[in-house]
């Protein structure tokens, strides 16, 4: 029987140019048509993951992403990879922590201290159990945890699925896990090799959604979510 995850799989789709071309103005040009494809299609969140640029170069595509998420009028967040700056520059929704960033806590104090706003949205990227507790514990909205199924160039092991178990339930014993997206505690999203075909083994591991670049970027997105909100 197929399970429906449209009330609570969250969908992160990671930016990377560089997949998308050959010359910039060309990989500029088509990531921002893939972040408006994904913001019609409904993705939750689009992290803007561009660390190769300048940071005027980045709150320039930055500024233009922006537009194109609010012309859609959908739910969907856009996120800026680690630069608070560049983030509250834009009027971005939040922004996306690295492991070795700045906690959690300190990230939604500065941004409070500049804009007055009190709604931005704060993911951390975690490679364990510590670091879940760690964004956990200073206020994080949701991180993403990998890799679950490995990543492509990284020598990195991955977790495979029965971390994302231990993950959710924070060290837990496993029948203590609950159903993915249904914990009152911060929700973890998977990352790392994910695809159409293993999503369902990490949300039944625990996970409330799926984080991926490629996944996204190269298929047809709003397809592809219409696949993934109604998987086996």
């Amino acid at each position: 029987m197929a399970r429906c995850y449209t009330d609570f799989l969250l969908l992160y789709y990671i930016t990377d140019r560089t997949q998308l071309g050959d010359s910039e103005p060309s990989r500029r040009q088509r990531l921002l048509e893939k972040i408006g494809e994904a913001a019609e299609a409904g993705v939750d969140y689009v992290q803007l993951r561009e660390r190769d640029l300048t940071v005027h170069e980045l709150e320039r595509l930055a500024a233009a992403a922006v537009e194109i998420v609010r012309r859609s009028q959908t739910k969907t967040k856009l996120l800026i990879n680690s630069r608070i700056d560049v983030a509250l520059a834009v009027g971005a929704d939040g922004v996306h922590l690295r492991s070795n960033d700045i906690a959690a806590s300190e990230a939604r104090s500065l941004w409070t201290k500049s804009s007055g706003r009190t709604d931005c949205v704060i993911a951390v990227s975690c490679h364990s159990l510590a670091d879940v507790l760690n964004a956990e514990a200073h206020g994080a909205d949701f991180v993403v945890f990998g890799p679950v199924f490995g990543k492509q160039g990284s020598a990195a092991a991955p977790t495979g699925v029965e971390a994302i178990t231990r993950i959710v339930n924070r060290g837990g014993p496993a029948d203590h896990k609950v159903e993915a997206g249904q914990s009152l505690r911060m929700p973890v999203i998977a990352l790392g090799g994910m695809t159409a075909e293993n999503i369902a083994a990490g949300v039944n591991a625990g996970a409330a959604g799926v984080a991926a670049i490629r996944m996204f970027q190269q298929d047809d997105i709003g397809d592809l979510v219409r696949r993934l909100r109604v998987s086996a």
